[in-house]
């Protein structure tokens, strides 16, 4: 008996050509170089500027995604945006981008898990798909970042910074094992009580504003190592895949404590791990993606191979994702 598997056919990636190092960013509050690579691994991220939206960053994305693919707009009849910073409260930024890639056809919508964000999608595209509902899907986590942070607080303006990726998705069919292409299995978990420990301080039912990013470090890396350690622990134990299995873990690039902490308590080779962050800095919902695309065009992930992507995110939001390229 077959089965409707979500398979990947296109992977594509942007980032605003502005790059702020942390030699300048130490010109504009109080830290260092040395700091800011000790604690987080990472010495420079990109900045959108000005007049350049989340949209902008996600279009372009997902333009380079169905270039990779062989694939027009018109061939989409579905595109899911995961960010936590849209270009506006309303419509989402998902029909935007339609909008801008000249689709008329098809569904486009936001998914708000912030850093989870692209893990959330790429598990509603991939039910979208084996429900039948739809046939090519987009899934881009985009953000900018940059608008929301203090950069007064040296505790959060240097972690993160904007960028976008994109993946395309087709229906393909399978066996219904292991061995097919395409998603295997998500998992996806939340737990609002922990709102104080990851969250944006404003809103527009709240305080009419966008308020700036807030975060209690100690903890979030405490639950951020438990819980995608957790999440990739349930995509194996789904399968029945061990962690020698996999080929690439892709994680949300958070922090590179975070993701060092993750794969010593898996016990996972690190020579298995893919990590971009010091180049991009935490771009949230976009982390993942970019870290794919950056795998794929370097030819470290390939055909065939068993890819791990994990991520937590304010809520707290978690989850993960098993896919065979």
């Amino acid at each position: 008996m077959t089965v409707r598997r979500s398979v990947v056919c296109g992977v594509g990636a942007y980032l605003p050509e502005r790059v702020l190092a942390n030699e300048e960013l130490a010109q504009m509050v109080d830290t260092s170089d040395a700091w800011i690579t000790e604690r987080t691994g990472i010495r420079q991220r990109h900045i959108a500027a000005e007049g350049e939206y989340t949209s902008d960053l996600a279009t372009a994305a997902a333009r380079a995604a169905l270039a990779y693919a062989g694939a027009l707009p018109a061939d989409v009849d579905l595109v899911i945006l995961a960010t936590a910073t849209p270009d506006d409260t309303f419509p989402s930024t998902g029909t935007i981008v339609q909008s801008k890639l000249g689709m008329t056809n098809g569904v486009a919508f936001d998914i708000h898990a912030v850093c989870s964000g692209f893990v959330f999608a790429l598990a509603t595209a991939d039910n979208f798909i084996r429900a039948g509902q739809a046939r090519c899907a987009l899934v881009i986590g985009a953000e900018t970042f940059s608008r929301i942070l203090d950069w007064q607080d040296r505790t959060t303006c240097v972690l993160f910074g904007d960028g976008a990726g994109a993946v395309v998705l087709r229906a393909g069919e399978g066996d219904g094992t292991i061995a097919d292409r395409g998603v295997l299995t998500t998992h996806l978990h939340s737990d609002g009580k922990f709102h104080d420990m990851l969250y944006v301080d404003g809103g527009p039912s709240t305080t009419k504003t966008v308020g700036h990013l807030r975060m209690q470090g100690r903890e979030v890396f405490r639950h951020g190592v438990e819980k995608m350690a957790a999440a990739t622990e349930e995509a194996l134990a789904a399968t029945g895949l061990a962690v020698l299995d996999i080929d690439w873990f892709v994680p949300h690039q958070a922090n590179r404590r975070i993701i060092d902490g993750m794969a010593r308590k898996l016990g996972i080779d690190t020579n298995k791990v893919v990590v971009t962050i010091e180049r991009h800095a935490n771009t949230s919902a976009a982390s993942i993606p970019l870290a794919l695309e950056t795998a794929v065009h370097d030819q470290r992930i390939k055909t065939g191979d068993l890819v791990l992507v994990e991520a937590m995110g304010g809520g707290f939001t978690w989850g993960s994702g098993l896919v065979r390229w």
